[in-house]
């Protein structure tokens, strides 16, 4: 048997395979159940709106808030780890090391409870999810910026020098500009990976108007003993993640075609 029609034999077998396995699958299950427990109607129609105007707009507003603070603080980390001063480098090699290493698990309850405790303080829960999404999104951020800032042509810099600009002002206008051009798709990928972290915040203590996706489906799961709440919830995730993905694919190969 040649090459191509052993390819060709190995692919119909495995697609016989996946077929005979998906018949078996439609046979055994229990289309009733199935709908009862996932696709149940009226626990859908529940849902509605308060999934919309509360548990999504939330996520949104925790995403863009701790993406926010992770982009401002990863900025100054990664001039930190570019600096010639070397207790900066230090400092921010090991907040990078640190953040990277702990789950952000470990981070919400630090900052939600265990701080409160410990320093008899009250924290806004708008406040506690930004700084904990914040400071585990900065650690990966920092080094994401910080490629694209080497990723500059030294050329540039010599450049802007030679024009009479300091250090710091070629810096602000010249490199870093060209450097977020460049990290533009892992940034949109980080992005996505804080919408999905967000839904940690059902660890806290939230009332009803600040619940997210994760926290809504969880309790209305609870109240009416169906997973078609879990469902929805995910579809949303998905609403929010999947164009975000297209995006940096689009930015990916926007950058690939400008390289």
């Amino acid at each position: 048997m040649s090459r191509r029609n052993r390819a060709r034999a190995i692919r119909t077998a495995q697609y016989s395979v996946l077929l005979i396995v998906v018949l078996v699958f439609a046979l055994a299950a229990d289309w009733g159940e199935l709908r009862r427990a996932f696709f149940d109607v009226e626990v859908a129609k529940k849902q509605f709106p308060d999934v919309v105007t509360t548990a999504l707009v939330n996520t949104v507003v925790y995403t863009v808030l701790g993406f926010v603070f992770g982009l401002a603080l990863g900025l100054l980390l990664a001039l930190m780890r570019l600096s010639q001063v070397l207790p900066y480098r230090w400092l921010a090699t090991a907040y990078i090391e640190f953040f990277r290493g702990v789950p952000a698990l470990l981070v919400f309850i630090a900052l939600g409870y265990g701080v409160p405790v410990a320093f008899q303080v009250s924290i806004n829960q708008y406040v506690t999810v930004m700084l904990a999404l914040g400071l585990v999104g900065a650690a990966y951020m920092a080094e994401t910026i910080r490629a694209g800032i080497q990723a500059v042509p030294k050329g540039q810099t010599e450049a802007a020098r030679s024009l009479g600009m300091s250090p710091t002002w070629a810096m602000i206008s010249i490199v870093i500009p060209q450097a977020f051009r460049i990290v533009l798709p892992p940034l949109a990928n980080e992005l996505i990976l804080l919408t999905k972290d967000s839904s940690l915040v059902y660890l806290l203590g939230l009332s009803m108007d600040q619940y997210e996706l994760a926290k809504f489906g969880r309790d209305a799961l609870n109240q009416h003993r169906s997973l078609t709440p879990i469902l929805i919830a995910g579809l949303f995730y998905l609403a929010i993640t999947l164009p975000l993905g297209h995006l940096v694919r689009r930015l990916e190969a926007r950058t690939a075609k400008a390289r």
